[in-house]
């Protein structure tokens, strides 16, 4: 089992942002990893070709170069058939629901928010870079760092969610709500068209991680809509 402290990781983050780049670099190698950054689909191919060793996860700018997104993928998985490396895609260049469906046949890990805070980086991506040391629930969750407004009254605030599965999501906060806080939360799957609504009630608080919502009540096709997304990506990398 490794161990989140002293495990050295290599992270490949290709981005054509220069502050995406930098600001990933720099969270991670604080939090000890050794990362290396591309701004194009050919030097992140080409560094592939070249048969780099021991890459742990690659974050992902599905338009580098203007690429086609899951071509892109095909491409990266074309040169990556023995190690399998995990990926996290930017959520940010999504560009429809269908294009998540095909990105779930590729062993895409999960989606996560170019511009998160500093310190919610190294966080976000730790399941993936230690997977032996964090505990599997029995139903599927995917990481998942989208914006998401939550409403308890007349009070409205905005975070990052962290995770979702079938029956609720994580939000990353240091404000975290009481647990049993009833709420209603509103957030966006990446390329969805529209919003995803629900109530439900604070199921676990931690000042140091955030807080896990469980859903109480939404429409059909909202659910049915999660349920989707969730096992297309969860299924999809079982089989991987």
């Amino acid at each position: 089992m490794h161990s989140l402290a002293g495990s050295t990781k290599t992270v490949l983050v290709a981005d054509e942002t220069a502050f995406v780049r930098d600001r990933y670099k720099s969270a991670l190698e604080q939090a000890g990893h050794r990362v290396v950054t591309l701004k194009s689909a050919s030097e992140l191919l080409g560094l592939l070709r070249g048969g780099i060793d021991g890459v742990d996860l690659l974050l992902l700018d599905l338009r580098l170069s203007k690429s086609s997104g899951t071509n892109l993928v095909a491409a990266v998985r074309k040169l990556d058939t023995d190690s399998q490396i995990p990926i996290l895609v930017f959520s940010g260049t999504i560009g429809s629901a269908e294009e998540v469906r095909e990105l779930a046949g590729f062993g895409v890990v999960g989606y996560i928010n170019e511009y998160s805070a500093p310190q919610n980086i190294a966080p976000a991506v730790a399941p993936h870079l230690f997977p032996d040391s964090f505990n599997r629930r029995s139903s599927p969750r995917m990481t998942l760092g989208v914006p998401v407004q939550y409403r308890v009254g007349n009070s409205i605030a905005a975070a990052l969610t962290m995770n979702l599965g079938h029956g609720g999501l994580a939000i990353r906060t240091t404000s975290p709500l009481e647990a049993g806080t009833r709420l209603r939360v509103r957030f966006r799957l990446p390329g969805a068209a529209g919003e995803i609504e629900a109530e439900g009630r604070v199921a676990w608080s931690d000042r140091h991680a955030g807080m896990g919502i469980q859903f109480e009540a939404m429409d059909v096709q909202a659910q049915t809509q999660i349920d989707a997304f969730v096992d297309a990506h969860f299924f999809s990398n079982r089989k991987a």
